[in-house]
């Protein structure tokens, strides 16, 4: 199985912007929900999505650069792979509740 290497530039910004998921303007994060940050961090990745289905139809009919593509799928993907990351760890930990004993 080929390994894939990650771009630390690339690494590096994704941790800048997550870094600041769920903070509002003039709200300090401590005050942030729970329920809230999970829908701002959905709605973040439903929008990331969107906007690499939305290059990639700009590539096909010729209003996008190639490189301008290969960054919005890229992108979606580690929004993917992230979402997929989050849900296994979400139904790991609610396994490991279930199995505690009362």
């Amino acid at each position: 199985m080929p390994v894939k290497m990650i771009d630390p530039s690339l690494a590096a910004g994704m941790y800048a912007k997550t870094s600041a998921v769920g903070a509002k303007p003039g709200i300090a994060a401590e005050n942030t929900s729970f329920s809230d940050f999970l829908k701002n961090t959905v709605s973040e990745s439903i929008d990331s999505m969107k906007a690499g289905e939305k290059v990639q139809a700009g590539a096909i009919t010729g209003e996008s650069d190639l490189s301008d593509v290969v960054q919005a799928v890229t992108s979606a993907e580690m929004t993917l792979q992230t979402v997929v990351a989050v849900r296994d760890r979400m139904i790991a930990a609610y396994q490991e509740i279930m199995r505690m004993p009362i």
